[in-house]
């Protein structure tokens, strides 16, 4: 059902002048889904208020509840047909409800808050659907979802999961959206966190990173305390765009992050220098963004100054890791072996101040639509490197679209790597052997098996001229027997 429900409601999206795209459709799902969860979220609140003989107060105020404005309902259950629609609902979304829920954000205890939340995503976006009966439409959609059992929200998240990744594969900036959840998987398996460690991703996106690292900590069983830490002490993250920081918002409340910890900012505008003790996290899981670059008072902020976005991220996360913290990080394969002074000046601060133990190299397609190659740094700070272990992705096939990465591609990385087994795809450097001017990373792997030596053209011709004879032999003994 709830499937349906989403393609109608991009069915109706598509017709309405102001949404142009599957970003737009995204966008404009979320903020009336976000509503919706937090009308059910305040019933549940409200109902165990009851149970344990306490009173709940609803964070919104009467007039701007779901149930007031989105679906009023008669007595006998059914919605109100006369509710608000057309121009005037279109005129108290832009003029009342958006203007009070942007409110939120000042009245706010502090930024781990539900209500802040609320504040941060009705400032950051706006209503872009034109129609009031579109909208009536969708908001009439919306209502039939539910948010209120585990297995409820289960689906949901996948499905919206599911629209990230179609935006994503929309065409411009795929990888930006979204990174391939068997990567994401992969790379918490091997990274490891525990409930009690802090994770950090400074370029959050969709959130993927935190979404799967949630899903891998939050198992059965657990005591209340852990699962206060994993929804209020656990997860951190930084994104630049408003829309992305929207998404990534919604990613992890509707996996059960009930106030994630995600601040809307520009990460690379701080100074390094700046990172203190207190500022730093256990874990890392981050995919900054490909092919960017940074204006000059950006680059100020680093040592090693580049325009290249990800070099200056990778910079960020070295320096705000704790020492004994672990981190995964994809970035361009060229940082292993590009060059120019500021790569250079980075790959040895990484190799001296972190072990590099494991790197990923993964196949062009991985990204869809992000057009580079990729590979996945794994190390641990506080000591540097003496060997790392060399993993080479070969799937069997062209990856894309259609022919996406899967868990099983990676299966055998993730076995061999605890181990740091040698194999066909896996090999270790010493950093001894190493050149200790360049740091040049970007080795061939030495286990490729050498391919067989081209046949000699004159045996194949005589090969194909005994199967036509004995073609010919087979067809004159069939027409023989007719």
């Amino acid at each position: 059902m709830f499937q349906q429900v989403f393609k109608n409601i991009d069915d109706i999206l598509h017709k309405d002048a102001g949404c142009g795209s599957e970003l737009d459709y995204v966008e404009q799902t979320s903020w009336v889904l976000f509503l919706k969860y937090l009308d059910d979220l305040e019933k549940d609140k409200e109902t165990a208020a009851l149970l344990s003989g306490k009173t709940y107060e609803k964070i919104i105020a009467p007039e701007y509840r779901w149930t007031t404005w989105a679906a009023p309902k008669l007595a006998d259950g059914k919605i109100d047909y006369n509710a608000m629609t057309g121009d005037d609902l279109i005129d108290f979304v832009n003029r009342e409800l958006f203007p009070y829920l942007m409110k939120f954000r000042e009245s706010a205890k502090g930024p781990d808050t539900i209500e802040y939340k609320i504040g941060e995503i009705f400032s950051e976006l706006k209503n872009r659907i034109q129609d009031g009966y579109n909208l009536r439409g969708v908001v009439s959609l919306v209502d039939q979802l539910r948010f209120r059992t585990h297995a409820e929200k289960h689906e949901m998240s996948h499905l919206y999961e599911a629209k990230i990744q179609k935006m994503g594969n929309a065409g411009r900036n795929g990888g930006e959206y979204y990174t391939p959840r068997p990567l994401i998987k992969t790379i918490v398996k091997v990274v490891d966190p525990k409930i009690g460690q802090t994770i950090y991703d400074g370029a959050v996106g969709s959130a993927g990173f935190l979404v799967e690292a949630f899903d891998y900590l939050n198992k059965k069983g657990l005591s209340t305390k852990d699962i206060e830490t994993l929804q209020r002490n656990t997860f951190y993250g930084k994104e630049k765009k408003s829309l992305a920081y929207i998404i990534g918002v919604m990613n992890m409340i509707l996996h059960g992050v009930e106030a994630p910890n995600i601040i809307h900012t520009n990460t690379l505008a701080e100074n390094i220098t700046d990172i203190q003790e207190k500022d730093r996290y256990d874990i890392i899981l981050a995919n900054p963004p490909f092919g960017g670059k940074e204006r000059a008072e950006v680059q100020q902020n680093f040592p090693f100054k580049t325009g290249e976005t990800a070099s200056l991220f990778l910079q960020h996360f070295i320096k705000i890791l704790r020492a004994g913290g672990k981190a995964g990080i994809v970035i361009k394969n060229t940082f292993l072996s590009n060059t120019d002074n500021a790569t250079v000046a980075i790959r040895k601060e990484l190799l001296e101040s972190c072990n590099l133990h494991t790197v990923l190299d993964l196949p062009g397609g991985t990204f869809t639509g992000a057009g580079v190659k990729t590979v996945v740094l794994f190390f641990e700070k506080g000591v540097k490197t003496e060997k790392t272990w060399f993993y080479q992705l070969n799937p069997g096939r062209n990856l894309g679209k259609t022919n996406p990465l899967n868990e099983n591609d990676l299966a055998e990385f993730v076995e061999l790597q605890k181990t740091f087994a040698e194999s066909e795809n896996s090999w270790s450097v010493d950093m001894k052997d190493v050149d200790p001017t360049t740091f040049d990373l970007g080795l061939k792997n030495p286990n490729t098996p050498e391919a067989a030596a081209l046949r000699d053209p004159r045996l194949i011709i005589e090969e194909m001229k005994a199967l036509d004879e004995e073609s010919a032999e087979i067809m004159n003994a069939i027409l023989e027997v007719i």
